[in-house]
């Protein structure tokens, strides 16, 4: 199931949009007034440049790792009891330009921009832009941003940058150095063992405690295996853990500890630190769920369950589907991306659920279901989307 703007009515004509109208429609849900909603909407076009006027009928900018089919930007919503969602908005605001150099130079411009708007510094960004953005970067991208939507029409600003862009076999050592420079010595040491560190974010500006975080990747992780990811102190109880990826994986239905394991796309674990001593003061583990869903009415089945337990009223997280896409979820896989349970010190649990806008592409259902595919059936490949917050 494909073509541009493949969920939207064909009124639609731009990328820009498409997403104004997803992020509007999103503001109503999450309880942000319509003035701050129409400031956010044009924050979005803003970022994303020339890009937000190009035409749905030609095919994507450029390819992004931030989407399996290359929208530059994604929804999230993040979840905890007797409150409205936080609205997120990921972009990769260099997604039009010809190089991934230039790419985080038009993105690092924007930080800026934003930085000059709203007052706040940049000065731990600055001391990571050799590592981040050297002249001839590699890897699946450059610099996003991702932006807090909240009430006043000033969003909180997160950076998300690229440990592999000085190569993939310097990423352990660029996140360490980056770490070093920050103030967070020793830091990279009491991360768990993975698989390899696909981002490294930082928050700028108004934030009460802002954070650097550490992105980690487990393939073939067990369910079983999730109590001995967290390095924060006190932290969620391995059973909790356990049962996360349990019902997010579909694997609550009494199987095994060894089978029931994450051999499809890989889970992210999120590694927060807010002091310069001691260990993280954060903890999110992020699972790819449509990579073990048939479709989408299966994702959102298991995610509203989620919620559920965590206290969460589900009907908000149907709302948002319906603000996002007119599709069915039976009718395509990869909508709900990711869903995410995040454990910060002193606050309580939050379940984040992350949302393709699907401008250009609806991933089909799956055939054979993923967690019933024949003996042999090659796994699958599609890159993919990261999941943050």
């Amino acid at each position: 199931m494909s073509g541009p703007g493949a969920v939207e009515a064909r009124a639609t004509k731009t990328l820009g949009g498409l997403v104004t109208g997803q992020l509007l429609r999103l503001c109503q849900v999450s309880g942000i007034d319509e003035a701050d909603a129409e400031t956010y909407a044009r924050v979005l076009t803003d970022a994303l440049a020339g890009v937000a006027e190009r035409s749905l009928d030609l095919p994507p900018p450029a390819r992004t790792f931030l989407s399996d089919d290359s929208t530059p930007v994604e929804f999230s919503l993040s979840f905890v009891p007797d409150g409205p969602p936080a609205l997120r908005v990921l972009l990769e605001p260099g997604s039009g330009t010809e190089s991934l150099r230039d790419n985080g130079r038009a993105g690092l411009a924007v930080v800026r921009s934003m930085a000059e708007r709203w007052g706040f510094a940049t000065g731990q960004l600055d001391v990571l832009e050799d590592l981040f953005l050297p002249d001839d970067p590699e890897g699946p991208l450059a610099l996003w941003i991702a932006l807090e939507l909240r009430p006043g029409g000033v969003p909180k600003v997160k950076v998300y940058l690229n440990p592999a862009a000085r190569g993939a076999d310097r990423a352990a050592e660029t996140v360490r150095e980056a770490l070093d420079r920050l103030g967070h010595r020793g830091a990279f040491d009491t991360l768990p063992p993975g698989d390899g560190y696909p981002f490294l974010a930082l928050d700028l500006g108004d934030w009460q405690a802002p954070r650097v975080k550490v992105y980690v990747t487990h393939r073939e992780l067990r369910a079983s295996d999730a109590g001995g990811l967290s390095r924060m102190g006190p932290g969620p109880d391995a059973e909790v853990l356990e049962g996360f990826l349990r019902q997010t994986g579909g694997y609550d239905d009494g199987t095994p500890g060894p089978e029931a394991r994450f051999d499809r796309r890989p889970v992210l674990t999120c590694h927060s630190f807010t002091r310069t001593t001691g260990g993280p003061t954060g903890f999110t583990l992020h699972v790819p769920i449509r990579g073990y869903v048939p479709h989408d009415g299966v994702a959102l089945d298991r995610a509203t369950a989620v919620l559920a337990r965590h206290g969460v009223d589900p009907a908000v997280l149907e709302r948002a589907l319906t603000a996002v896409t007119p599709r069915a979820p039976r009718d395509g896989r990869g909508l709900i991306a990711y869903v995410a349970l995040a454990h910060e010190r002193g606050r309580p649990p939050r379940v984040t659920t992350y949302l393709s806008s699907e401008a250009y592409e609806v991933l089909p259902p799956a055939s054979p279901p993923p967690l019933q595919r024949p003996s042999g059936t090659a796994r699958e490949t599609v890159p993919g989307t990261p999941a943050i917050s």
